[in-house]
C-alpha cells in the first residue's frame, strides 16, 4: 500500500519542535489528532519509506488501518511538550476524530467548602478554587454533595442564607429554630465555631448524619408533618446512595485518589475513586468512546486530562493506577505544572492499595456489563445506518412557534438509555422560517464544540433539506459525524403531524427508511423526536406566556399593534424595548409616545 508523495514531502520537511499534528483522509476528513515531543521523530515513526511511502511494520491494527487511510497532514508547533498535551486534548474534544479515544462528561466535580476567616461562617458548594487563606474543602462528591450540604443546614442551626449574615434582625429560620441569629447577636463568634466544628466532624462520617436526619424523620413522621418526613427520607437515600464501602482497611491520613480504566466488548469505562482521610468519600465514572479498536494508553491520557486540571479545589498529590501507560511522564509534568506541587502515578502490586485499585476495576467491569444490557436500542441504529461505531450519545434538535411568535428552538441529549437532563438547552430564535430557525439553533451548536463536544449522532426533526443543512453546518467547522432527520411522509403536497395516516420516515445519508410502526428502531428514533418536542413546546409556552404579559403592560400605556411592530422590527426585543432611552423612542414612535413608554409602570391589579 503507498501513500501520496505529497504526504511524503510533507514529513520530510517536519521541524523538530514539540507540537500536535492531524491525519486527514483523501476527502480531507479529520482522522486522528496526536501529540508529539518532536513532530519530526514521531510521526515519522508512524511510516515506511522505502520503496514507497506506507504505513510502519509495527503498527498495531488499528493505527495501522488509519495510516492506511491517511492522505494529508496538517500540524502546529508549539512551545513546549505540555503545551502540546493541552493543545491536543482541546482539538479532540472539540473535532471527535474517527480514530481518537474520546472521554465524555468530563465535567468537575463539587467540594463544599467554607471559609474560617469570618465570624459566622457558611458550608456552600464550589466546583472551582475559592479564594482565601482560611478555606477549607470537603469532597469532591460525585453524587449526594448538595443533599449532603442541605443535610448540615437542617442537623445544625447555622447561617441558612448569604443574606441572613447581612441583616440586622431575626427572621424565619431563627423563629423556626434552625438559625442562632448572630444577626441580632444572639450567639457569640466563639459558640458558633463550636458549632462549625462539631459539623466538620460529622461531614466525613455520613453515618452519623444519616443518623441525625433518621431522628428528625421519625419526629416529624410522630407529628403527621409527612411532607417534611418524606423530604428527609429522600435526603437520607440520596446519601447513602453515594457512600461506598471498600472492605479495605486504610490509614485514618490516607488521601489519595485511584484511578482505573477496563475495556471488553468494544466499550471501556474509567472508574476515580476519591480517598479522604482513610475513608472512599465518592466515586464517579465515565464511558471511553473509540472506534477501529482500543489504546489503553491513549485512554489514561485523555482521562487524566479530563479528571485534573487548575481549577479543581483539591486534587491528590498521590494518584494510584490499574496499569501504566505510555504517556505516564508527560501527564505527570503536566500536572505537576498546573497543580504547582510533586505529583506521584504509582500501579501498586500488592496490599491494601493494591486491594483499593482491583475494587475500582471490579467497579470499572461492573458498570460495563450493565452498560451492554442498556445499549441494544443503539447497536441496531449502528446496524440500520451502517455506522463505522456504536452511537452512545444522541443530540436532537426541534423548534417551536405560534404564528412566527415566541420562536423557540431545543436541543434534548440522550446517552446510553438514560436522559441526560442537565445537558438539555433552550434557544430564543430570531429567524422567520423553519430553514432559517434550524440554522441557527445548529450553529449556535456548533460554536460550543469546544466547551461541549460533539455527540455520536445528530437527530433533526425535519426533512432531507434539513439534514443537509446541518451537515453542511458539521462540515464548516471541519466535524463529520451522522445526522439522521426524522419526518412524516407526504400524502398530498404537504405533510402534517396531524395526518394520522402517514408515517414516519428517517432520512439518513443516501438512504430514506420506511419502517414499521411497529419497528423498534423507528420507535426509538421518535422518542427521542417526542422528547425534543415536548422539551421545546414547553419553553415555547413559557415565551409566549411572558410575550403575551409583555404586551398587555404595553397596551396599557397606549401602544396598539402597528406601534408595537415598529418598535420590535427596530429594537428587536421587549428587553430591548424596557432598556432603551426615551431619545431613542423618540426616533421610532414620536415624543408623546416615547414619553408614555418611559412612565411609571402601571398597577398591574
Amino acid at each position: 500500500m503507498s501513500l501520496p508523495d505529497t504526504l511524503k514531502e510533507t514529513i520530510r520537511h517536519l521541524p523538530d519542535a514539540p507540537g500536535v499534528y492531524q491525519y486527514l483522509d483523501e476527502k480531507g476528513r479529520l482522522l486522528y489528532v496526536g501529540k508529539a515531543k518532536s513532530l519530526k521523530n514521531r510521526v515519522k515513526s508512524y511510516f515506511s519509506f522505502t520503496p514507497h511511502l506506507a504505513p510502519g511494520p509495527r503498527l498495531g491494527a488499528r493505527i495501522a488501518r488509519m495510516i492506511g487511510q491517511t492522505h494529508g497532514l496538517e500540524y502546529i508547533v508549539v512551545a513546549s511538550e505540555s503545551d502540546a498535551l493541552i493543545l491536543e486534548n482541546s482539538l479532540i474534544k472539540q473535532l471527535s476524530p474517527k480514530y481518537n479515544i474520546l472521554l465524555r462528561d468530563d465535567k468537575t466535580y463539587p467540594y463544599i467548602y467554607i471559609d474560617l476567616s469570618q465570624d459566622f461562617p457558611r458550608f456552600e458548594i464550589t466546583r472551582k478554587v475559592v479564594r482565601g487563606r482560611q478555606i477549607r474543602y470537603f469532597g469532591p462528591f460525585a453524587s449526594g454533595g448538595r443533599e449532603l450540604l442541605n443535610a448540615l443546614y437542617e442537623i445544625f442551626p447555622l447561617v441558612q442564607k448569604k443574606s441572613c449574615a447581612k441583616g440586622k434582625k431575626a427572621c424565619l429560620f431563627f423563629q423556626i429554630g434552625k438559625c442562632l441569629a448572630p444577626c441580632e447577636g444572639r450567639v457569640t463568634p466563639q459558640d458558633y465555631r463550636k458549632l462549625i466544628d462539631e459539623a466538620i466532624a460529622m461531614i466525613n462520617h455520613k453515618r452519623r448524619i444519616t443518623k441525625a436526619l433518621n431522628e428528625k424523620m421519625m419526629h416529624h413522621a410522630e407529628n403527621e408533618q409527612y411532607e417534611e418526613a418524606a423530604k428527609l427520607r429522600d435526603q437520607i437515600q440520596s446519601i447513602e446512595a453515594s457512600s461506598i464501602q471498600s472492605g479495605v482497611d486504610l490509614a485514618k491520613d490516607a488521601f489519595f485518589d485511584v484511578v482505573a480504566i477496563a475495556q471488553k466488548s468494544g466499550r471501556a469505562c474509567a472508574v476515580r475513586l476519591f480517598i479522604r482521610e482513610g475513608r472512599v468519600i465518592s466515586s464517579s465514572h465515565n464511558f471511553l468512546r473509540f472506534s477501529e479498536g482500543f489504546d489503553l494508553d491513549e485512554a489514561y491520557e485523555r482521562a487524566f486530562l479530563a479528571f485534573y486540571g487548575p481549577d479543581a479545589p483539591v486534587t491528590a498529590s498521590t494518584v494510584y493506577i490499574a496499569h501504566h501507560f505510555s504517556d505516564e511522564e508527560p501527564v505527570r509534568s503536566w500536572l505537576e505544572e498546573t497543580l504547582g506541587r510533586k505529583v506521584q502515578l504509582i500501579v501498586p502490586q500488592r496490599g491494601e492499595k493494591r486491594q483499593i485499585v482491583d475494587l475500582a476495576l471490579k467497579n470499572a467491569e461492573e458498570i460495563l456489563g450493565m452498560q451492554k444490557r442498556k445499549e441494544a436500542s443503539e447497536e441496531a441504529i449502528a446496524a440500520l445506518l451502517e455506522l463505522g461505531r456504536t452511537p452512545t450519545r444522541f443530540e436532537v434538535f426541534d423548534n417551536s412557534h405560534l404564528m412566527g411568535e415566541a420562536t423557540v428552538g431545543a436541543m434534548v441529549v440522550y446517552e446510553r438509555g438514560e436522559w441526560q437532563r442537565g445537558d438539555f438547552r433552550h434557544y430564543n430564535l430570531t429567524a422567520r422560517d423553519e430553514y432559517g430557525q434550524m440554522r441557527e439553533m445548529l450553529t449556535r451548536r456548533v460554536e460550543a464544540f469546544e466547551k461541549n463536544p460533539p455527540p455520536d449522532l445528530w437527530v433533526i426533526d425535519g426533512g432531507e433539506t434539513l439534514r443537509r443543512l446541518a451537515v453542511d453546518i458539521l462540515a464548516s467547522v471541519g466535524v463529520t459525524l451522522p445526522v439522521v432527520a426524522i419526518a412524516k411522509e407526504k400524502l398530498d403536497s404537504k405533510a402534517h403531524r396531524a395526518k394520522g395516516a402517514a408515517r414516519d420516515l428517517l432520512h439518513c445519508e443516501g438512504e430514506l427508511f420506511r419502517l414499521e410502526t411497529s419497528d423498534k428502531r423507528l420507535q426509538f428514533f421518535q422518542r427521542l423526536r417526542d422528547e425534543a418536542h415536548r422539551f421545546a413546546i414547553t419553553f415555547h409556552r413559557k415565551q409566549k406566556q411572558k410575550k403575551d404579559t409583555q404586551i398587555a403592560l404595553l397596551k396599557k400605556k397606549g401602544v396598539g399593534e402597528a406601534t408595537l411592530r415598529r418598535l420590535l422590527d427596530v429594537l428587536g426585543s421587549f428587553e430591548a424595548i424596557e432598556a432603551a432611552s426615551e431619545t431613542e423612542l423618540e426616533t421610532i414612535v414620536g415624543p408623546a409616545m416615547a414619553r408614555k413608554l418611559k412612565a411609571e409602570q402601571p398597577d398591574r391589579s
